[in-house]
């Protein structure tokens, strides 16, 4: 808060009482009382002329007073006019609230990678409305288990031509349930698969992850062999750290022709991508600024599809809840599968229902750090 200027008048000058005139002033013949009046004003001017010549040097100058008039009815003399104290500072902004901490427990979180080559928020918000089918599928399908302690990840891939009952619609790609029914019919259909509950669903689409991807200043990926990219621009990539754009960061997600296993080396460089996310925002400690965290999921808001009960209050605590979050202990695993085939005339991947049962059983009692390792 600022001062008051110590050489300004604090308030309205106060008027003097008048005194009694004093004998020896009405002593004074009236000619010597002009000429000590005329006098006075000549002064009085003067020192006005110096205060407005030098006000540089105004901060110096001793406060300025009135005078009384010998007269019975005295004339104040006119104060300088001075100009006024600057305006108190603004307060500080108050200190960001906090952001409350999750409760505690675990929690399963749908992450789904769109194909659409629009806007797949779009496209779903239409799928929920009319029922019609959209023009997209999950390119990628992870289910992140987020442990009680917020101190590691646990993240499940599961191939998208796995063939398996879609409810509503039958035995199908799981990809597909995006297109019959947005993420809503998405995750119902893992759910049913699992036999667990998912709290939370979020859909990215190539163009939001782009976006994103550019947005954090790139990303710097561990690529576990050299290849080229067969896709759009055919971006090469080094083994070792390579730090990637949007673009190429797409591209290292999406590629499966460069690779004799195809879509099962796929899906593991899509869980690179996610622990090179992580560590990206995890690292320096961001995660523990709250507008830090805020800023991120206003962010993050452009792009991404979340569920309706997923609101930014709601991002912005589970952001926050993972700020002391291990990436190096982040667990991985794929689905068990048991096989490649036709069904229905397409190439599809069968499921592993023995293997998929004990997953679910792992998920709900806690074990599932058993199946996904580091």
């Amino acid at each position: 808060m600022s001062t008051p200027d110590p050489t300004g008048p604090a308030g309205p000058p106060t008027r003097p009482s008048v005194p009694h005139r004093p004998a020896w002033l009405a002593a004074l013949g009236r000619r010597r009382w002009i000429a000590a009046l005329l006098a006075l004003v000549l002064v009085a001017a003067a020192g006005i002329a110096v205060f407005s010549l030098n006000r540089a040097g105004r901060d110096a100058a001793p406060a300025a007073t009135q005078t009384q008039s010998p007269s019975e009815t005295p004339t104040p003399t006119p104060t300088p006019s001075e100009t006024p104290p600057p305006a108190p500072a603004p307060p500080p902004p108050p200190p960001p609230q906090p952001i409350p901490d999750l409760p505690a427990g675990e929690m399963n979180v749908l992450v789904i990678g769109s194909d659409s080559r629009g806007i797949a928020r779009n496209e779903a918000a239409h799928t929920a409305e009319t029922g019609e089918p959209s023009d997209q599928r999950s390119d990628s399908l992870m289910l992140v288990h987020v442990p009680a302690d917020r101190h590691t990840l646990y993240v499940i891939s599961i191939m998208r031509d796995l063939w398996v009952d879609v409810p509503g619609v039958g035995g199908s790609k799981i990809n597909a349930a995006l297109e019959y029914g947005g993420i809503d019919l998405t995750t119902q259909t893992v759910q049913q698969l699992l036999g667990v509950t998912i709290d939370h669903t979020l859909m990215l689409d190539f163009n939001g992850f782009r976006a994103l991807t550019d947005g954090l200043g790139g990303i710097d990926v561990n690529v576990p062999f050299a290849f080229q990219s067969t896709i759009e621009t055919q971006h090469v990539f080094s083994q070792g750290i390579n730090h990637l754009d949007g673009q190429a960061a797409l591209e290292f997600s999406r590629e499966r022709y460069a690779f004799t296993d195809g879509d099962f080396q796929r899906v593991q460089n899509q869980r690179t991508m996610l622990r090179a996310i992580l560590a990206r925002l995890t690292g320096g400690g961001a995660l523990n600024d709250v507008n830090a965290v805020r800023s991120l999921v206003d962010f993050a808001g452009c792009c991404l599809t979340v569920d309706k009960g997923f609101d930014p209050v709601q991002a912005a605590i589970l952001a926050y809840s993972l700020r002391n979050l291990d990436v190096n202990a982040i667990g991985t695993m794929t689905l068990p599968t048991a096989g490649t085939g036709m069904a229905a005339g397409q190439s599809v991947v069968f499921p592993d229902y023995g293997g998929i049962a004990a997953v679910g059983a792992a998920l709900r009692e806690g074990r599932i750090a058993d199946f996904a390792v580091p």
